[in-house]
C-alpha cells in the first residue's frame, strides 16, 4: 500500500494498568476487518498503550478514526480529540451509534433463535450494558438501542441492566426465564464482559444462551468495514 492510501484507525479504550490484553484484541480486530477493505490500511490501537496511537497517527496522512466504543462521552469527545492533537484526522462516531446496529443485531439474534427452534414471542432478551455513575449518556444509547431492537424483534420482554448503575446486573438478571438471551452491549471481550457479567448471571442461576459481545460475533468484521466503505 502507498503513502496515498487511507488509513482507518479503529480505537479502543484500553486497560492503561495491562494494556497488553486490549492491543491484541482490537489489532486481532483490525486484522479481521482488512480483507474486507481491500483499498484501505486498516489498524488498531488503544489509548492505553503508551505513545501507539501517535505512533499510528504519524504514519497516515489523514486517518479515519472509529472508536470501537459503545456510547459517545469524555473518551470520545475530550481524551481521543485532544490525543490527536493538530494531527489531521476525520473522527467518526462510535461504532455503538450506528443506526444499523439494531439491524446487524436483530439478524444475529434470529440466526440464534433459528438455531434454538425459540420463536421471539416466547423469547426474553437480556441487554447487559456498562452504565455510569458520573454521565446519563451511556445507559440512554443503551436503552435507545434497546427500544430500536424491539421494533425489529417481538421479543417477549426485552430487560436492561447495568454494571456500574440502577438497574445493576444481577437485579435485571433477577428470575430470568429459561428461554432467554443474554446480550453484551460491549465492544470486546474484556473486563466486564469476562467478570462482572458472569458472575451476575451465575448469582441468578441463569440458565439462558450467553452471547459473546459485538467484536466475537464472527460477521462483526463485515458489517463493519461496509460501514466504514461508504465513508471513505
Amino acid at each position: 500500500m502507498t503513502r496515498d492510501t487511507p488509513t482507518i484507525l479503529l480505537v479502543s479504550h484500553g486497560q492503561p494498568s495491562d494494556p497488553t490484553p486490549g492491543e491484541t484484541q482490537i489489532r486481532a480486530l483490525a486484522r479481521r476487518v482488512q480483507p474486507h477493505l481491500p483499498g484501505a490500511r486498516v489498524r488498531g490501537v488503544t489509548l492505553a498503550a503508551k505513545g501507539v496511537f501517535e505512533q499510528e497517527l504519524a504514519q497516515a496522512d489523514t486517518p479515519i478514526v472509529l472508536p470501537i466504543f459503545m456510547a459517545d462521552g469524555y473518551f470520545t469527545s475530550r481524551v481521543l480529540p485532544d490525543r490527536i492533537g493538530t494531527h489531521a484526522a476525520r473522527i467518526l462516531p462510535p461504532f455503538g451509534l450506528n443506526p444499523d446496529l439494531p439491524a446487524f443485531t436483530a439478524r444475529w439474534l434470529g440466526n440464534v433463535m433459528q438455531d434454538q427452534n425459540w420463536g421471539a414471542r416466547d423469547t426474553t432478551l437480556f441487554v447487559a450494558g456498562h452504565g455510569s455513575g458520573r454521565s446519563p449518556r451511556p445507559a440512554q444509547v443503551t436503552m435507545e438501542f434497546a427500544k430500536a431492537l424491539h421494533t425489529q424483534i417481538p421479543f417477549s420482554e426485552i430487560r436492561v441492566g447495568f454494571v456500574e448503575q440502577s438497574p445493576f446486573l444481577a437485579d435485571a438478571a433477577h428470575h430470568l426465564p429459561a428461554q432467554s438471551i443474554c446480550l453484551p452491549f460491549f465492544a470486546l471481550e474484556r473486563g466486564h464482559v469476562l467478570e462482572d457479567l458472569p458472575k451476575a448471571l451465575d448469582a441468578n442461576g441463569f440458565q439462558g444462551l450467553r452471547l459473546p459481545p459485538f467484536g466475537s460475533n464472527p460477521d462483526f468484521a463485515a458489517y463493519l468495514a461496509d460501514d466504514l466503505a461508504k465513508r471513505l
